[in-house]
């Protein structure tokens, strides 16, 4: 039958072009979807590179105080550390959301150390095993960190009252502070696992709480939490210490 169909495309000009076209646009597609293929992978190599940069651009922002040599950033203990993970699960419409990375023990990755995104934070890790952790999320009825509006000194505690997905709550902020639709809120310096300054979100409303001291804040966050991928884990390497100082200090007064 082959040769049959040899002999038929060799000797009628039309199903030879016919053929060659057809031949010609099964390998164009071929080729087509291998560049495609080629690409997605390509693309995948060059996020991995953008999150390895980023990783060293957020070491420099987060240690900037330091005063440190940028191209010694590897061989000196800074104040923070970070890594980079991928999220493999993500939960947002329960009481107590969590999410799951795929770094653990292995990757030095400890309970209690911060998780953002390059948007902004994402919670905090509470276990972990040996290749994987799992994340607090701040869409957490547990969840409670200190933050602030930016630019000011007037400090909170940022909660979640369980109702929506991309908005949270900044709650015990002196009524007599000044506060505006659109003002951005980020993370506070009374935290021994997030730096001070990282993006939250911005006032959604406000009003006063019931007995008319403080305000209910209502903050939407700059991530979308049903859409996460890429997460840096953060690690004070001093927050050991600083807990041990301060459980002494609590022992002694006592």
């Amino acid at each position: 039958m082959m040769v049959s169909l040899g002999f038929t495309i060799q000797s009628h000009s039309y199903h030879q072009s016919r053929f060659f076209n057809s031949s010609n646009w099964l390998t164009g597609n071929i080729l087509d979807t291998s560049n495609d293929v080629s690409s997605y992978f390509g693309l995948d190599k060059e996020n991995e590179k953008l999150m390895q940069e980023n990783e060293y651009l957020r070491k420099l922002l987060f240690n900037k105080e330091e005063r440190i040599d940028s191209t010694a950033l590897d061989s000196v203990f800074l104040t923070y550390t970070i890594s980079i993970g991928k999220v493999i699960k993500n939960s947002f419409a329960d009481p107590r959301n969590y999410i799951t990375i795929d770094k653990g023990r292995n990757d030095s990755v400890e309970p209690d150390m911060g998780v953002i995104t390059s948007k902004g934070i994402l919670g905090i890790i509470e276990n972990t095993s040996n290749n994987f952790a799992t994340v607090q999320s701040i869409l957490n009825e547990k969840s409670n960190i200190n933050a602030k509006i930016k630019n000011t000194d007037h400090f909170g505690s940022l909660v979640w009252d369980m109702k929506r997905f991309n908005v949270v709550q900044l709650v015990d902020i002196p009524r007599l502070v000044p506060l505006t639709i659109g003002d951005t809120i980020v993370t506070g310096g009374m935290s021994s696992i997030f730096p001070e300054n990282i993006p939250i979100g911005t006032i959604r409303k406000f009003d006063l709480n019931t007995s008319k001291s403080f305000y209910n804040i209502d903050v939407a966050l700059f991530n979308d939490m049903t859409n996460i991928k890429n997460v840096y884990i953060i690690k004070n390497n001093y927050r050991k210490e600083i807990l041990e100082l301060e459980k002494q200090t609590e022992t002694n007064g006592q």
